[in-house]
């Protein structure tokens, strides 16, 4: 694994650490590559169940860095447009991960790093934070992030803080749904922890994975086509093991058997 990543694992649980705190994190091409190894690695990993991007030392990621920009005022058209498909992808492969994604911006999150936490499929950011997209104050483009936030969030706040270019605190982030909760800053990493542990203990990984796929294909579709592809996946769940062992367990009155695994670690 790559030191501009560091991973650990609790149980279910894998905590994915960006690892470049002298330059706050900021995603240049490396962390990029680093993060999307240690996200195949995750989602190869038979007992793990919940995903946690974090970032070492006081930001989770906080823009780009001098080099970085410096590289993208040099590079050429297809240059840049490798480098773009790269962050393309990684944002991709975090929508769509099998597991679900917790992001704990345990600092600010600013730009492509303010991306990072939006794909996620939650996020706790911790007080005295700031979050934005300010792009445009640069002269640059919100491009990738803006496919996500506008499924996200709805154009109207999408537009608000993708055109001001404007940095928010991490209540008025809440506020616009920008991260799912607003933690106290000595208090995140219990928050997250219970989470994760909420979504490893009473819920079930192939579920899980099937819901989020939906979630991913569902808003391109026309209604007549959606529904058609929710009968079928809705066909296709009532025969996988989950489902089966699920039922078993509701009618007989016990756990089903990712709690019953949850109770045992």
């Amino acid at each position: 694994m790559s030191s501009l990543v560091q991973t650990t694992t609790d149980g279910p649980v894998h905590t994915i650490r960006l690892n470049r705190p002298d330059k706050r994190n900021a995603l240049n091409a490396d962390l990029v590559t680093a993060l999307k190894s240690a996200l195949d690695e995750a989602e190869d990993a038979e007992d793990l169940r919940v995903v946690v991007l974090t970032g070492a030392g006081s930001a989770f990621s906080a823009g780009a860095d001098l080099s970085s920009l410096r590289a993208m005022r040099d590079a050429g058209p297809m240059e840049n447009q490798r480098d773009s498909r790269h962050l393309a992808e990684l944002f991709r492969q975090i929508y769509q991960h099998p597991m679900p994604v917790i992001a704990k911006a345990n600092g600010h999150a600013i730009g492509g790093g303010c991306g990072l936490a939006a794909v996620c499929d939650f996020a706790y950011a911790a007080e005295g934070a700031k979050l934005g997209f300010t792009e445009v104050r640069i002269g640059f483009v919100p491009a990738i992030v803006m496919v996500f936030l506008r499924r996200k969030l709805g154009e109207a706040r999408a537009r608000d803080l993708l055109l001001r270019g404007r940095l928010v605190d991490v209540t008025t982030a809440a506020d616009l749904g920008l991260v799912t909760r607003a933690v106290p800053e000595g208090a995140l990493d219990e928050a997250v922890e219970d989470l994760a542990r909420e979504l490893a203990r009473d819920t079930s990984g192939s579920a899980v994975a099937l819901t989020k796929q939906m979630l991913a294909q569902v808003p391109g579709m026309g209604l007549d086509e959606a529904l058609d592809y929710a009968v079928q996946m809705n066909a296709f769940a009532r025969g996988t093991d989950d489902c089966q062992a699920g039922i078993d367990a509701f009618l007989n009155d016990q756990d089903p058997p990712w709690k019953q695994a949850a109770s045992e670690a």
